[in-house]
């Protein structure tokens, strides 16, 4: 069986041919029945995507995942390969349109470890990159510190939004929202003033 997966980041998106539309008829295209094909409105970052968890869990030895880009399925370059790898070890062939079939041929595999060593490469380069950065940074400038800055939160529009939480005027999400922190920054704050 012949399977199709598309994702976009967001209900709008519609960069560079990638639209969910877009997708779907380059599946379509490839002679993919549109009940075959799962489509998924979610970032790539996110684990839930629940249309590719349904098509993995449906992938049997002999069938064929076709997607037109790797980073459709995959948050990453080294995930996509790793994805790619497991589903190749199935017996599951994945045909993605601007690189080409994955496989248990030798040529398939051939491609599969190139993806995996770029992918290698490409995730330690960034470690690397950070690494420098960072030591950069401490060596430059004392009073760096690692991690997210605090974001600033006006004390006196805070108080306001906390009474009017505390008064049940307003629920924690909507005062999160105003103020434009996380729930977490918000807890930690009445915690603190506490």
């Amino acid at each position: 069986m012949r399977y199709g997966y598309g994702r976009v980041s967001s209900k709008g998106q519609r960069l560079y041919g990638m639209s969910l539309e877009d997708q779907m008829e380059q599946l379509k295209a490839q002679g993919i029945a549109e009940e075959n094909i799962k489509l998924d409105t979610c970032t790539g970052t996110k684990m839930d995507r629940p249309m590719f968890n349904e098509i993995l869990s449906m992938l049997k030895s002999g069938d064929e995942l076709v997607v037109c880009k790797l980073d459709r399925f995959a948050r990453t370059a080294p995930e996509g390969a790793m994805v790619v790898r497991d589903l190749v070890e199935r017996g599951v062939k994945v045909n993605i349109l601007n690189m080409g079939v994955a496989d248990n041929t030798p040529m398939g595999k051939v491609m599969v470890t190139v993806m995996l060593a770029f992918a290698e490469y490409e995730r330690d380069m960034i470690v690397e990159r950070t690494s420098m950065g960072k030591a950069h940074k401490r060596e430059h400038d004392p009073d760096w510190k690692e991690g997210r800055k605090s974001k600033e939160i006006d004390p006196v529009a805070f108080e306001k939004f906390a009474q009017k939480q505390k008064d049940g005027e307003m629920t924690v999400d909507d005062c999160c929202r105003e103020l434009g922190i996380s729930r977490s920054t918000w807890y930690d704050r009445i915690r603190k003033a506490g």
